[in-house]
């Protein structure tokens, strides 16, 4: 790792100016000219460029494994988003501190690491108030940014839809829009009372200021976009309706994120989606169909990964999307179990899930990645969840298991009919074979007798050609 000498790294504490690192290798700066710390959470300019970056975490709960885990989780979601991580520091607390996240003693601790490791910005391991963020910026002298805003900036780098990137678009401006700062009230963009001066005397004034101006045209953005999701979001529910109508079950695989929810589905379907060993590689829902192996036709769901402390915006702007797994017959939890701590993964999916209203739909619980898991690993999971499929995307090892777990679990058809259909009707004979249970099937010379489980739409249709068992 390249370090400044002590000739080449000024003291910050004197220059108070924050300067890039190859800023301060270069020219140095006359102190008190640069901006570059005045509008770093404005919205009109907002671009996080992470690119050396040490870690701050506050351990208030758990074990010290725990708050090592959850630090080595803000790793590498900064890695994901384009950053090099050079130092991560945790501080044992009741609580963070409600000025600078970290207690005060410590901030010149971590500014100390933040000039010897040459790092341009600092990501805390929380979601910090427009206060905290100022005043830890302020003393650091660096770029400051939380949890919440560096997954934010991740999800806005993965968004590919229409549909995902507005989502992705109003979650950041609800975040950033109470964090905006603008260079003060010296600065105006629009006259007060009329700009000739015909509004009379103690009617001119400095009116709208720049900041005041962002909030409005920020807040007039957020409103158009709601109202576009709840557009796409209506498009969906009449997919969905179409589905229920014709009675198609689906299941949804949720999960934590990389916990291989698109690698699963490939194994599934054959479906083809990107799969890529990221965090969020996905955010836009994938559905394709799959045919159990007595030929009912279902559709898998592919969605968005889960984290811990998951940005109340992301769960608000992803809603439409995240209802998905609220209507499906059967949620596909897939559970990473290879990773340190698969429990907390399980608990912050859940909780997640019945914030959307999902915790009522029944689940099946997959342990992906067993080839990667130790045998001690895999035989304490299995003891914590007897009812689990243990597989691997991967190689393809369980996916029958899983296959079957998953069709074992699809809701049957409600009534049991016998038909004797017409051949001129094979139309319904193979919806009953598509979206039935057929039990028996026979060719007799008025046409074919058939008994099977199917659902009231269809048993309504069969009924002229009903005939007792």
């Amino acid at each position: 790792m390249l370090r400044a000498t002590a000739a080449e790294t000024w003291d910050l504490a004197e220059d108070g100016d924050g300067l890039e690192l190859e800023e301060r290798h270069a020219l140095r700066r006359v102190a008190g000219l640069s901006t570059e710390l005045a509008d770093v959470t404005e919205v009109e300019y907002r671009q996080l460029r992470l690119e050396r970056v040490v870690l701050v975490g506050v351990w208030t709960e758990g074990t010290a494994t725990d708050a090592e885990n959850s630090l080595a989780e803000l790793a590498a979601l900064a890695e994901t988003a384009g950053s090099q991580v050079l130092d991560g520091v945790i501080q044992r607390r009741s609580r963070p501190d409600s000025s600078t996240y970290i207690g005060s003693g410590k901030v010149d601790e971590l500014r100390a690491v933040v000039q010897s490791t040459g790092a341009d910005t600092v990501i805390c391991d929380g979601e910090l108030s427009p206060s905290q963020l100022r005043t830890l910026e302020a003393k650091v002298n660096v770029k400051v940014i939380d949890r919440t805003a560096l997954i934010l900036d991740i999800f806005a780098q993965h968004a590919k839809s229409k549909e995902g990137k507005a989502q992705v678009e109003l979650a950041q401006l609800q975040y950033f829009l109470p964090r905006l700062r603008g260079w003060g009230e010296a600065l105006s963009r629009q006259a007060g009372g009329s700009a000739s001066g015909n509004g009379g005397v103690g009617l001119r004034g400095p009116g709208e200021t720049k900041i005041e101006t962002d909030r409005r045209r920020i807040r007039t953005r957020i409103s158009r976009l709601k109202r576009e999701i709840a557009a796409m979001a209506t498009i969906r529910d009449t997919k969905r309706a179409t589905r229920r109508r014709n009675r198609v079950p689906s299941v949804a695989i949720a999960g934590y994120t990389n916990a291989g929810k698109s690698s699963l589905l490939n194994r599934l379907t054959g479906a083809g989606v990107l799969v890529e060993d990221a965090l969020f590689a996905t955010l836009d829902t994938t559905t394709r169909r799959a045919r159990s192996e007595d030929g009912r036709i279902y559709t898998l769901s592919d969605t968005v990964g889960f984290v811990r402390h998951l940005p109340h915006q992301l769960v608000e702007a992803f809603r439409s999307t995240l209802e998905e797994v609220a209507e499906a017959d059967l949620v596909l939890h897939v559970v990473d179990g290879a990773h340190a701590d698969p429990e907390e993964q399980v608990r912050a999916v859940r909780e997640v899930l019945a914030e959307v209203g999902a915790d009522a739909v029944p689940e099946l619980l997959v342990v992906n990645k067993i080839d990667a898991a130790d045998e001690e690993t895999q035989l304490r999971l299995k003891s914590l969840w007897p009812d689990a499929v243990f597989a691997s995307a991967r190689t393809g090892a369980g996916i029958d298991a899983v296959r079957a777990a998953v069709e074992h679990r699809l809701p049957w058809p409600a009534i049991e009919l016998t038909a004797v259909v017409p051949y001129e009707r094979g139309d319904l004979v193979a919806r009953v074979h598509t979206i039935g249970e057929v039990l028996e099937t026979a060719h007799l010379a008025e046409g074919t007798r058939i008994r099977a489980r199917i659902n009231d739409a269809l048993a309504a249709e069969l009924a002229p050609f009903a005939v007792k068992s």
